[in-house]
């Protein structure tokens, strides 16, 4: 456990404005030594290309279990933190999600508020951070400072009113600050004027997606804390393979 209280905090660390970490999205254990030979400091697995890569269904197409299982693949190839996508949680009690990640050999999570189990209805704002809070203290009882990455899919899901759709974006992430989340997941792809406002008016670092083809410092100047590629690093290798393939078949 000590090694993973050592990752968890250099893990969090690693979250700072305007020097953002890049997270890698990866998928197995052969995804994961890529990005950890690539010299990358940390890693993160996605939910969707970890469904694809076992034939399954995002959104919760694969039981916690199976997620589990394939993470532990992943932290025992590579040497750096690994942070991992579960969805909404799988219908698990908090408890069960951090033994099960920290037993796995990860020390970060992503918890969305969109429940796939339950119709994919969206979790009030206070239900959400209450979940967080749930989190929290069940990583504080463990003893490691597991990083709670709260993320809201109201850009996703089109939700709402666009017009206030952002100041009901950040109203529900404050929510999950103060409930004890360590960094804040707005998914979606913005405009830097967008991200700017998020990450100035967000109470801790802002995690954003974008391709790997993307120029990053078009976010870097946002002030991101964190970036990653969810579905998309794999799409892309998926879409060479094609053209490589392609003359053959």
């Amino acid at each position: 456990m000590t090694t993973l209280a050592n990752q968890a905090t250099t893990f969090l660390a690693l979250h700072r404005p305007g020097t953002p970490v890049i997270l890698p999205t990866v998928w197995d254990a052969w995804s994961a030594n890529l990005v950890q030979e690539a010299g990358f400091a940390a890693l993160t697995v996605g939910s969707h290309p970890l469904a694809a890569a076992a034939g399954k269904s995002d959104r919760e197409g694969m039981t916690l279990d199976e997620v589990l299982a394939r993470v532990h693949e992943i932290t025992s190839a590579v040497d750096i933190p690994v942070s991992v996508d579960l969805e909404s949680g799988y219908g698990a009690k908090p408890a069960q999600l951090i033994e099960g990640l920290l037993q796995a050999g990860a020390i970060g999570l992503n918890i969305e508020d969109s429940v796939h189990s339950e119709g994919n209805r969206l979790r009030a704002p206070q239900e959400h951070a209450d979940l967080i809070g749930e989190l929290r203290s069940a990583a504080d009882t463990s003893g490691i400072h597991v990083v709670l990455n709260a993320r809201t899919d109201l850009f996703l899901r089109h939700d709402g009113d666009e017009a206030d759709r952002i100041d009901r974006a950040i109203a529900r992430l404050h929510l999950a600050a103060e409930a004890g989340a360590d960094v804040l997941y707005p998914i979606g792809r913005h405009t830097p004027d967008t991200l700017h406002r998020l990450t100035t008016e967000l109470p801790r670092p802002v995690n954003a997606v974008t391709t790997p083809t993307d120029a990053p410092k078009r976010l870097i100047s946002t002030g991101i804390a964190r970036i990653s590629f969810g579905p998309f690093l794999q799409t892309h290798l998926a879409d060479q393979t094609r053209q490589l393939l392609q003359p053959w078949s």
